[in-house]
This record gives structure tokens, sequence and C-alpha cells, in this order.
């Protein structure tokens, strides 16, 4: 069996915009199954993590992909099956981790510090997805061809 494997886009020259705002860490885009799409680092950052490197970047996209799975189950028990996951916060001793839907099959996932303003933050990532959501989308991958 043979297929071709496409390389994705980084999207990660659009996280800028998040990256800049005080208190904000580090921004990423996934796909609903977890694949990296982007992410960003805010400039001069000190600390365990000053830089996301690739590896942690991906590490988080997984993380992404199954806090949002669990709240999809969480609020299909609590509303019904038709209930959608629109954001989650994680919060920690250090900061928050928003998550929040980013277009078809796609999420946004931003770590702050503790002196984030986190209302701020949620609304620019809506601000984000709005403006550029359709770039933030990770339609299906198709099925390979079967080979004969």
């Amino acid at each position: 069996m043979s297929g071709i494997i496409t390389r994705l886009p980084d999207l990660g020259w659009m996280l800028r915009p998040l990256t800049e705002i005080p208190g904000v860490r580090h921004a990423v885009v996934v796909s609903e199954d977890g694949l990296r799409l982007g992410h960003a680092s805010a400039q001069g950052l000190t600390g365990s993590v000053a830089d996301l490197s690739v590896a942690e970047a991906e590490s988080l996209s997984a993380a992404c992909a199954a806090m949002t799975m669990t709240g999809r189950s969480t609020v299909g028990l609590l509303f019904g099956e038709g209930a959608g996951v629109r954001q989650l916060m994680l919060e920690s001793e250090y900061g928050f981790v928003l998550f929040t839907s980013a277009g078809v099959g796609a999420h946004l996932g931003v770590a702050t510090d503790l002196e984030a303003d986190v209302a701020l933050v949620a609304q620019q990532m809506q601000l984000l997805v709005a403006k550029i959501g359709s770039h933030l989308s990770s339609e299906p991958r198709d099925a390979l061809p079967q080979s004969s």
C-alpha cells in the first residue's frame, strides 16, 4: 500500500497577535485529532519553557485534543449529544491554558502566566478565530486509495 504524505503548512505566524498580549506565553493551533498545525511563543520569555519547541508544541496539541474530547463527552452527558464545546480553561498555580474551537476540525490553545487578563485573552482568541478561522480549519484527511 502506498500513499502520499502532504506536509501541512505551519500556521504559527497567525498566532503572533496573541503572543503579543501581556501575560501570554505560548499559542498553538491543533487539528481535532491532535496534530500541531502551528505554534508561537512570546518574545523574551524566561522560565522552564521560554520557547515552545516543536516537540513540546506537539505534546500540547495532543493534550488539547484530549481535553477537547473530554469536554465534548462531559457536555454530551450534561446537555445532550448535540452539545458542543466552545471553550475550555485550565487554571494551574503558574497560569492558565485556554482552548477554543478555531474553525472546522481545529482548535486554538493559549498558555498564559498568572498576571494575564484572561478575559482579554479569551476575547482576542475569539476575534482571531473570527478573522482568520478559515485558515485555521483542518478538513478531515482523505482516505488513501487502495492499491491493487
